[in-house]
């Protein structure tokens, strides 16, 4: 049956409505940034761009960095976003615009966060690269799909326990990277982490400027939970809608994250620009070897 226009919203150009791509605009691996202006500081390293296109806060180029095709796109701050970016790149390629519906066979995309975040452990260094094996969502996204088979319920019940979470506000969820990405960007220049996934940057992060929190020992909860030798790492504002609607959808994903702040020692990066940059590097530097691109 054909999608409906209020469902598969389409532009005058036939282009998906927010991202205003054409199917043929994308490659099917995609590196993802939150920051509009942080795109053209990835590609310019690819040795030619070929698409340029934006709209609000997503700005999407499509190039080739030693012969490879690649993807850049902005998706903004936050799951919300995530979950327009997740559903329109499927979109993109898995549904035929003509007739309105799910093609047979479907395309799996490969998605690489690129992104920065701040440590809850004090033995982690500003400037270090993190690799989320694990999300933990504060988010919601998730719980609006049929996902409750991809979710680590153990450790979200634990989680709850430890941290007497407040019934008040949504249950958080666990959900794991792709092994075969994890494999391809891991290294001795890389931490292995749990990443919390956060609904705002400051009270939800613990962040206390005129407003009182809620938990204000939250950051402290978060920091000091274990579940079977693993730990809560670093925390940001994607990783685990990148994740949740990935696995839903049938695609791969990682979140690459470029650690700018210490929120247990209170530091912050001397270079930030710096620092993301050789994550960046190190990433299409990856993605050079990589077999599946």
């Amino acid at each position: 049956m054909p999608l409906l226009p209020s469902e598969l919203i389409l532009n005058e150009d036939q282009s998906i409505y927010h991202l205003n791509l054409h199917p043929e605009d994308i490659a099917d691996t995609i590196i993802t940034v939150g920051d509009p202006d942080r795109v053209k500081m990835v590609t310019s390293y690819f040795d030619s761009v070929e698409v340029k296109k934006g709209k609000r806060e997503f700005v999407t180029h499509t190039g080739h960095y030693k012969g490879k095709r690649l993807t850049v796109i902005s998706t903004g701050i936050g799951t919300d976003n995530i979950d327009i970016v997740l559903n329109e790149l499927d979109a993109l390629v898995n549904i035929d615009f003509k007739t309105r519906k799910v093609k047979e066979e479907l395309k799996q995309l490969k998605l690489i966060r690129v992104g920065t975040s701040g440590a809850l452990q004090p033995e982690i260094e500003v400037d270090t690269f993190l690799m989320s094996e694990y999300a933990i969502g504060f988010d919601n996204l998730l719980h609006f799909y049929d996902s409750s088979h991809l979710q680590y319920h153990e450790v979200q019940k634990a989680f709850l326990e430890y941290t007497q979470w407040s019934s008040a506000k949504s249950t958080p969820y666990v959900i794991k990277a792709d092994n075969e990405l994890l494999e391809a960007f891991a290294s001795d220049q890389v931490l292995m982490g749990v990443t919390a996934t956060k609904v705002g940057f400051y009270g939800p992060q613990g962040r206390k400027l005129r407003l009182e929190l809620q938990d204000p020992d939250l950051n402290h909860k978060l920091s000091s939970f274990r579940y079977k030798g693993r730990m809560i790492t670093n925390l940001e504002m994607e990783t685990s809608g990148i994740y949740g609607l990935s696995r839903l959808l049938g695609h791969q994903a990682v979140s690459m994250n470029c650690i700018l702040a210490n929120r247990y020692n209170g530091t912050f990066s001397e270079n930030p620009e710096k620092a993301v940059k050789k994550l960046i590097e190190y990433v299409l530097e990856h993605l050079t070897v990589a077999s599946f691109v």
